[in-house]
């Protein structure tokens, strides 16, 4: 057996192990106040490793990432490909800041995700994903790679994570409408380009 062989086999066997330590965790059961449901999807082959905020309640009470409006304008407007290939677990390992819905916050909007859970999971995570870009969605999961700079520059710009491309998005959510607004070059030109991108990686 080839070493590259055994790595991949290493990577595989790994990171299903951390997956069932993943459903396990209720590190932030009495934070939230209700049962934790961690939302996990991808093998260590996922050719694009995107990281996101935190899984919506819809996602919480179905189980499917970016089951929401989020997910729809990501997949449909921004990368344009199908609900198929973006649910491909060979495709996209959807990974997050928290695994699990934070619950609602008293002002309106959902709670900023527990920095235990990306502590505890995501870098053991991105040790076992072999992706060959990252994609980055929202201000929070920006600030933990590129700390101190502004989601208005980062996504304009092409960055790198481990040596690989990586691209930051605003979050889709339709609370973030002003954003769009404000910036309407990113939905004019820089969307194409991450949508070129998506679609040369994933060979579609």
């Amino acid at each position: 057996m080839k070493i590259t062989d055994v790595k991949q086999n290493h990577g595989k066997s790994g990171l299903v192990d951390l997956h069932n330590q993943i459903l396990q965790c209720r590190l932030c059961q009495d934070t939230f106040g209700f049962e934790p449901h961690p939302i996990i999807l991808g093998t260590s082959n996922a050719k694009i490793m995107q990281i996101s905020q935190a899984p919506s309640k819809s996602v919480h009470e179905t189980g499917k990432p970016f089951n929401d409006a989020s997910g729809r304008k990501l997949r449909g407007e921004w990368y344009r490909i199908s609900d198929e290939e973006f649910y491909n677990p060979d495709n996209f390992y959807i990974a997050s800041m928290a695994h699990c819905y934070p619950g609602k916050a008293p002002g309106g909007g959902d709670r900023r995700p527990p920095k235990v859970c990306s502590k505890q999971w995501l870098l053991k995570e991105m040790e076992l994903v072999d992706n060959q870009i990252y994609i980055l969605i929202g201000g929070i999961a920006a600030e933990f790679f590129f700390p101190g700079e502004k989601i208005t520059s980062l996504a304009f710009e092409d960055r790198k994570i481990n040596g690989k491309p990586a691209y930051i998005l605003p979050h889709p959510s339709p609370l973030n409408m002003k954003w769009f607004k404000d910036y309407p070059e990113f939905t004019e030109k820089r969307v194409l380009k991450i949508q070129k991108e998506v679609h040369r990686v994933l060979g579609i």
